[in-house]
């Protein structure tokens, strides 16, 4: 494994660095009180990664397992117990913990524990996570052909 080509040419460096104080509320508040904070958007990364803080209460919520074509996605447990599936198996974690699923790779997540928790969901590369994030309330009264469509936009695809 090599370096990739540089992007950046100059000789003195930049000036670019992004700051986002620990105070700053959440970008998405759902109807169960779950927040999601955009850390750093595919589009603030140049497609890179995105990186979203997810802080769920103590009601059970989650997706099912599910994967994705386009894009990896790594979880990192900042607080609480989160039940993250592998594809094999449910693991529960907890703070310190990181759990990495490549494309294609089935997983899942749910905060079972009935105590908040917090996790940082990464995905690479830096595909627009907050079109799904904002659409999911959306769905309920949705026809299933709607869902399935919303789905697939989003690289989503739900497994038994």
């Amino acid at each position: 494994m090599t370096y990739p080509e540089p992007r950046y040419h100059g000789d003195t460096g930049l000036v670019a660095a992004t700051y986002r104080p620990a105070g700053h509320g959440p970008e998405l508040t759902y109807a169960n009180g779950n927040t999601v904070h955009y850390l750093a958007t595919g589009a603030t990364t140049d497609g890179r990664f995105g990186l979203y803080r997810w802080v769920m209460g103590p009601e059970p919520s989650g997706p099912s397992p599910h994967f994705h074509r386009s894009i990896s996605e790594s979880f990192y447990v900042l607080e609480g117990s989160v039940r993250i599936y592998d594809g094999a198996r449910w693991i529960d974690t907890e703070p310190g913990d990181w759990v990495h699923v490549p494309e294609g790779g089935v997983h899942a997540f749910r905060n079972e524990s009935g105590a908040p928790a917090t996790m940082l969901l990464h995905f690479a590369p830096g595909a627009p996570r907050e079109g799904y994030f904002e659409g999911l309330p959306e769905l309920a009264g949705r026809s299933e052909e709607e869902k399935a469509e919303f789905f697939i936009r989003h690289d989503t695809y739900w497994v038994s």
